[in-house]
């Protein structure tokens, strides 16, 4: 079974529905050759879009996926980069930050697309996202910056991550924006009731999900919350034959907005409960019914 791909704004990208997210890959332990092995993998099973972001892993995750493709360069042309930019932390490995704090400067956008680059030893971004918003983004001076960044070369499109509605459509007001990568699970449901998911799905653009599973608590929460959606997931996943990781990833899914939804897992077998989750849909009544489980509550 292959993930299918999907364009995921009307002048887009064609991205893979599930995405490989490198945030944890400096805890995976991996030498480059195995690292090297996991994409192809991956690949193998249709993921072709990989997310990372210049602070991930203590800035060090985007040096590892370089090692990776050093290895094999022609395996770049197979895939899409995704990166971020607009935080940053305190860190030995950035010794002159004297506090964590954003920056959505011209000049930061741009100096972290290149390091970004120089440290994966690729020579463009398919897309580029603000990380979050920052109070004092200036969506002229980001536009800018993501025009030198464009006519450069550097990076093919751009979008933002966890903005609210208001925040995206300021900035693209200024310059087109072809996702939000935003927080979406049966853990945390205020994306379809917060004009989020309703804004992609008016302006036809598929949006990035990160922590679909909660960051790994949906297996093991023992909230109230928790143990109602586990129940749940376990009837469906009977019904269906299915993992209750899969059928917990297809809820996400089928919100018609067209999500894609990030995996940070560095097992190949959790890649492929992702995978196949693209191929299971849910009854409206399944759907709610898990809903339901996690808003405690019947529709009204």
């Amino acid at each position: 079974m292959q993930t299918p791909a999907l364009q995921i704004a009307p002048l887009g990208p064609h991205f893979s529905r599930i995405v490989l997210g490198l945030w944890r890959m400096a805890d995976w332990s991996m030498s480059p050759q195995q690292r090297l092995s996991f994409l192809e993998q991956a690949l193998e099973l249709g993921i072709s879009t990989l997310d990372q972001a210049d602070i991930y892993g203590d800035y060090q995750s985007e040096a590892l996926l370089g090692e990776a493709l050093a290895l094999a360069p022609q395996l770049r042309q197979r895939l899409q980069i995704v990166s971020k930019c607009g935080i940053k932390l305190r860190s030995p490995h950035r010794p002159t930050h004297q506090i964590q704090h954003y920056d959505t400067s011209r000049a930061h956008i741009i100096a972290s697309a290149e390091n970004s680059l120089r440290r994966m030893g690729i020579d463009e971004l398919d897309l580029l996202l603000i990380h979050r918003p920052d109070p004092l983004m200036d969506a002229d001076e980001i536009a800018e910056a993501f025009h030198t960044l464009q006519q450069s070369g550097k990076v093919r499109h751009f979008g933002v991550s966890n903005f609210s509605p208001a925040q995206f459509d300021l900035l693209a007001s200024r310059i087109p924006l072809v996702t939000n990568q935003i927080e979406l699970s049966l853990l945390h449901m205020a994306p379809l009731n917060d004009g989020s998911l309703d804004q992609c799905q008016r302006l036809r653009i598929a949006p990035m999900i990160w922590s679909a599973l909660a960051g790994g608590r949906l297996m093991n929460d023992v909230s109230e919350q928790g143990v109602r959606v586990r129940q749940a997931l376990a009837t469906i996943a009977a019904e269906l034959g299915a993992t209750e990781a899969s059928v917990a990833l297809a809820w996400v899914l089928q919100h018609p907005a067209k999500p894609l939804v990030l995996t940070g897992s560095g097992r190949i077998a959790a890649i492929r409960e992702a995978v196949a989750a693209t191929a299971i849909s849910l009854n409206r009544e399944q759907w709610f019914a898990l809903w339901c489980a996690s808003a405690g509550r019947s529709v009204d």
